[in-house]
């Protein structure tokens, strides 16, 4: 529910903006503002958890996002749907470590797997099914359904989580007594985060660094996060326990998880993007893209779950970057012309190789991590992947503005009356439109620009560098 919340109302900002009378560059802080507060929230989960007991913070998350949301959809002003988005995003946050950490201390460890490969479809599936969701509910009802649908699930999550779960006894409410809060940590990571995100999100804006703006927000996120990191290590009892990296198995986990969500959430952003700016597909159609992937990870989880009991999970994660690898290889093709199938076919090589991650890495985290841990390793494996979900959209969306304003010099340069093939294309027969002739001249008389392939390849040698320094570490 609340992870789905993270890409549902991408698709929907358009319609948004044009109800609250607001531009479409104004309407993207309901974005910038839900990441903002949920950096911020994941780091500290463990510390709320601890102040008001698990299951107490469990439900008045579960209440509070139910609430926001029913704000968000009756919104009639943008200054009210951007604060009801902080206290969603505030709420919601808390939510995915807690769910971990449950499944941590209710499960015993040779049973994890099968717990994690289960959350892992929300986890993975959420981010897909958001845009096609969102956007067949924004063709055919309103976009305020986007938010009033949580309503429902909130309610039912509500009574099961009243109903079915139990703190253990460390994870009790801790006594006011022996409350210590620090204020300076959560500071720095208030500042660190959610500089950090808002810097990530305005910054292809903004132009960058370019922006003074910019500039400042970075500034700030350099000083809250050196400061945060080094408060956190020296102080006696800090608001997130950093002790959890030393641990060997949680650390590279945390690390390659950081690199998978880069990958899934950029790309995640990237072909609904082109589906539907450069081909002109509906919002519906261009989430209909990733939801075959999704489908596909659903189906093929119990195959890794069966394996991880045969197989070592260090080969498990190996092979999946392997197949990611191999899968953006497949994916440099793209081409202008690509069709529906293709694109289908080319998001479902990019996805199996995540089921032979996600499932494996979680397990692999908290298999050796104390135990009085798994509060503040859940809040860290959380952050550490939104976070690096947020660098990987930044940078994907950089690098396509970047390469489009490369196109575009060289359109301008060959679009002129002295090229000889631009000439002989618009003097084709008025069958064909002024501009389709203009499109094939500039394609035809442009030297072929392989640098979209190139960025994709660099991927890929990026993805290959992971997985030798994971094979490495695992000798």
């Amino acid at each position: 529910m609340e992870i789905l919340d993270t890409t549902i109302v991408n698709v929907a900002l358009p319609h948004v903006a044009g109800t609250l009378s607001s531009s479409y560059d104004e309407s993207t802080w309901v974005l910038t503002s839900y990441l903002v507060a949920n950096g911020i929230v994941l780091s500290i989960s463990a510390f709320l958890s601890r102040v008001l007991g698990r299951k107490q913070y469990f439900l008045i998350c579960v209440v509070m996002f139910t609430v926001c949301s029913f704000l968000c959809g009756i919104a009639t002003e943008l200054w009210q749907m951007i604060l009801f988005r902080v206290m969603q995003s505030f709420f919601g946050g808390g939510l995915q470590p807690v769910q971990q950490s449950v499944l941590l201390d209710y499960f015993k460890p040779e049973d994890r797997g099968k717990a994690f490969g289960l959350s892992s479809i929300a986890i993975i599936v959420a981010p897909v099914i958001g845009p096609t969701l969102g956007g067949w509910i924004t063709d055919n009802y309103s976009w305020r359904w986007v938010f009033l649908i949580n309503i429902p699930v909130g309610v039912l999550t509500f009574l099961a989580i009243y109903q079915m779960l139990e703190d253990p006894p460390w994870e009790r409410k801790v006594k006011s007594g022996k409350l210590n809060i620090d204020y300076i940590g959560i500071g720095l990571i208030a500042l660190g985060l959610g500089c950090l995100q808002v810097m990530l999100d305005r910054g292809e804006d903004d132009d960058w660094f370019s922006s003074g703006f910019i500039r400042l927000f970075a500034l700030l996120a350099v000083v809250g996060l050196v400061g945060a990191v080094y408060w956190l290590l020296y102080t006696r009892k800090p608001v997130v326990d950093l002790r959890c990296l030393k641990d060997r198995n949680f650390a590279v986990s945390s690390l390659l998880m950081a690199g998978m969500a880069m990958i899934l959430y950029g790309r995640s952003v990237v072909m609904p993007q082109l589906a539907q700016q450069e081909l002109g597909y509906t919002a519906t159609w261009s989430g209909l893209v990733l939801s075959p992937g999704a489908a596909l990870i659903v189906l093929s989880i119990p195959l890794v779950l069966k394996l991880m009991t045969v197989v070592q999970t260090r080969w498990l994660v190996a092979f999946g970057f392997t197949l990611m690898t191999l899968s953006f290889i497949y994916s440099s093709h793209l081409a202008p012309n690509i069709d529906f199938n293709t694109m289908v076919k080319m998001r479902a090589a990019q996805s199996i190789g995540l089921v032979f991650l996600f499932v494996p890495l979680t397990t692999l985290a908290f298999v050796s991590l104390a135990q009085r841990l798994n509060a503040d390793g859940s809040a860290l494996f959380t952050m550490f992947r939104n976070v690096a979900g947020s660098i990987g959209i930044s940078l994907s969306t950089a690098a396509i503005t970047e390469r489009s304003q490369a196109h575009s010099a060289d359109m301008v340069h060959n679009l002129s009356p002295f090229n000889e093939q631009f000439q002989q294309a618009i003097s084709v027969p008025p069958k064909r439109s002024a501009m389709s002739a203009a499109s094939s001249a500039t394609r035809r008389s442009l030297p072929r620009d392989n640098s979209t392939n190139k960025w994709w390849r660099r991927r890929g040698s990026w993805l290959i560098s992971m997985f030798s320094a994971f094979a490495r570490w695992c000798r």
